[in-house]
């Protein structure tokens, strides 16, 4: 089936008549295309944070659990993943086969000893961290450093974390850094790291700087705002005490942060996969414009990947809605198709009058 598509194109609502012409947009004419869908082009979501492949912290790699929860995310319209940090080396389909989304990836996370979860990821001290970096991000583009654990941990230092970014950045790849604590979003900023993951704790006058440097934030609100409400149901502790403190103020962070002009990305760290619509919701919630917090969750998160987005020679994704999901974040739950390599692999039964094979 030859793949057309026409309408709206997000982010600036051009008409566009596409076609697929094998993995990549055409507006040329291809004879005997099917049209799946019309109506607001959104070219593809991504979650920016996603770790599949396992059902619990500190499982293996399990390649049936990771197919299976990849198909959740495409379910949710999700054609684009970023992992930073992965239960273990992923096989060769992952990212490439027809029905999982692409896919973007650090392998697996790179901790303090003593931090992060047993089972996953790679112990290191200090002076091995930027070279054992290096080299994760000479395979795939990306290293994922655990820059603070619990209460009461110590901090991966800034000057350590710089060491990272010159070593990671000499080798052609990008830095993403989990902080949920303030002396860890604080290190992380001043070594100029290329992603911040979460950044519960950060102390809102840093915004500015990454701004201007380019770091951007991955807040994974709705996760974080599911464990507020869990949190709040437990005993008394100093680690109830640290989270209620970081997470009932992370949304008026995440709202300052696009304000201040700091790239933001839509990120899930959540089971089930595919709950990025839930992020989107949250993202508005917070008080992020609709535009921006779809925009955080496709066309700018495929552009900080290295993805185009609807324009002829950019890869063949789109998500179609029959309403601008913008007015309607709801209307993000029923898209009229998904497009993903040029391929329809989602479309809704009920389709739209007037879905016709193209001339």
């Amino acid at each position: 089936m030859i793949v057309r598509i026409r309408g709206y194109a997000l982010p600036h609502g051009e008409y566009a008549d596409l076609y697929a012409d094998g993995d990549r947009w055409t507006t040329d004419p291809v004879p005997g295309a099917t049209l799946a869908g019309e109506g607001w082009l959104v070219p593809g979501l991504v979650d920016a944070h996603t770790h599949p492949g396992a059902t619990e912290p500190g499982q293996p790699m399990d390649d049936e659990v990771l197919r299976a929860q990849l198909h959740q995310h495409v379910d949710a319209g999700v054609t684009l993943i970023r992992s930073p940090g992965l239960p273990g080396e992923p096989p060769p389909w992952f990212g490439e086969d027809p029905d999982v989304p692409r896919a973007r990836h650090a392998g697996p996370w790179l901790a303090q000893h003593g931090q992060f979860f047993d089972g996953w990821g790679r112990r290191a001290d200090h002076a091995e961290l930027p070279a054992l970096a290096a080299a994760q991000a000479a395979r795939t583009g990306w290293a994922k450093i655990v820059a603070d654990w619990r209460v009461g941990d110590s901090a991966v230092p800034a000057d350590v974390l710089a060491a990272v970014v010159r070593e990671v950045h000499a080798a052609g790849g990008r830095v993403a850094v989990h902080s949920q604590h303030p002396e860890g979003g604080a290190a992380a900023v001043a070594a100029g790291v290329d992603s911040l993951e979460h950044g519960m704790c950060l102390d809102p006058d840093l915004l500015a700087r990454m701004a201007a440097q380019g770091t951007a934030l991955t807040p994974t609100l709705s996760a974080i705002n599911a464990g507020l409400a869990r949190r709040e149901q437990s005993p008394d502790s100093p680690q109830r005490r640290w989270y209620l403190g970081g997470a009932r103020v992370h949304a008026s962070l995440t709202a300052a942060a696009a304000e201040a002009g700091v790239r933001v990305l839509a990120g899930t760290d959540s089971l089930p996969h595919g709950g990025i619509l839930a992020e989107i919701r949250a993202l508005a919630a917070a008080g992020v414009r609709p535009h921006d917090a779809l925009a955080a969750a496709s066309w700018h998160a495929r552009e900080y990947l290295g993805l185009p987005g609807l324009e002829p020679g950019a890869p063949a994704d789109a998500v179609v809605y029959d309403r601008d999901p913008r007015a309607d974040l709801g209307r993000l739950a029923a898209p009229v198709a998904v497009v993903l390599r040029g391929r329809l692999v989602r479309q809704r039964h009920n389709r739209p009058a007037g879905l016709v094979n193209a001339p």
